[in-house]
């Protein structure tokens, strides 16, 4: 089983977000047997929430439902556990690599690098904003239909 974990700040916007869009993806494709997937947060501030409820609007209005998840911080195991770790920013990516156990950076990916319009590019945190959730579900949707096919050719 492939297993894939997102990341943003506090996992309550866009990490979730990429949860809930890639298991529907997944769900799709006929692939939840195959791919294990979970969000996280490099942070501890939101432990246990669910996610910020504009995501959930946002999400919800695309027929996706994050009702079930519940934001965690990124662990110690999550490196050798996850065979793909998706930072939402290239902060967060840097926070993963000085985390990151040797030898481990491997399965340390920017997510848009994925996608198929936006590599390089960061997911924004619509967290201090009211506006921005669409933008994030658009940029999310490309990423991961880019990630799943990243997949299917490399590990399926």
């Amino acid at each position: 089983m492939v297993k894939v974990l997102f990341v943003c700040t506090g996992n309550i916007c866009r990490s979730p977000t990429a949860e809930g869009v890639f298991r529907r993806l997944l769900a799709d494709a006929q692939l939840k047997n195959a791919i294990e997937v979970e969000s996280a947060g490099t942070g501890n501030w939101h432990k246990g929430e669910a996610p910020d409820a504009r995501s959930t609007e946002a999400a919800k209005n695309r027929g996706i439902d994050l009702s079930l998840i519940r934001a965690r911080q990124i662990t110690p195991d999550d490196f050798s556990k996850f065979d793909y770790i998706l930072a939402m920013d290239e902060a967060n990516h840097t926070l993963l690599q000085n985390r990151c156990p040797d030898g481990e950076d491997k399965r340390l990916h920017l997510f848009l690098d994925f996608s198929e319009g936006h590599k390089g590019a960061d997911v924004p945190d619509p967290y201090y904003g009211n506006d921005g959730f669409e933008n994030v579900l658009d940029l999310i949707e490309d990423g991961a239909k880019g990630l799943l096919s990243h997949i299917r050719a490399n590990n399926l």
